[in-house]
């Protein structure tokens, strides 16, 4: 069965991070990411990694059971964003999805959804910015 969509780009990956100031010096100063946007409610900081994001999250804001886990998820770019064909190949194939919501990524704001692979890893699918 083919996707009703298809995969664009890495847009973003969450890390979750001890010392975020370590962390920025590390991304920011060795890589050369910039910093694009802070949401302190999450205690999250966005970095711009040429055309992706790189999101840091202060383990100390958001403590929870998946504290041992470094990376909270990535996110694939998907084109188009049809709600209705995702959720009918998703539930064909077994999985799961979350609620659709208007989420921040590399390109901007857009529709996203999270599903989890065999594994359990979080990923999103990320639609084009609104």
């Amino acid at each position: 069965m083919t996707p009703p969509f298809a995969l664009r780009q890495l847009d973003h990956v969450v890390l979750r991070v001890s010392d975020m100031p370590r962390a920025l010096e590390f991304y920011c100063s060795v890589l050369g990411c910039a910093e694009e946007r802070r949401v302190p409610q999450f205690g999250l900081v966005q970095l711009r990694a040429g055309a992706s994001l790189i999101d840091l999250l202060d383990v100390s804001a958001q403590p929870d059971k998946n504290a041992a886990r470094n990376m909270d998820h990535f996110a694939l770019t998907i084109s188009p964003f049809d709600e209705a064909a995702i959720r009918a190949h998703l539930a064909a194939h077994g999985i799961e999805m979350g609620r659709v919501e208007q989420r921040y990524g590399a390109q901007g704001t857009g529709p996203s959804i999270y599903i989890h692979d065999p594994d359990g890893n979080q990923l999103e699918l990320k639609g084009p910015p609104v």
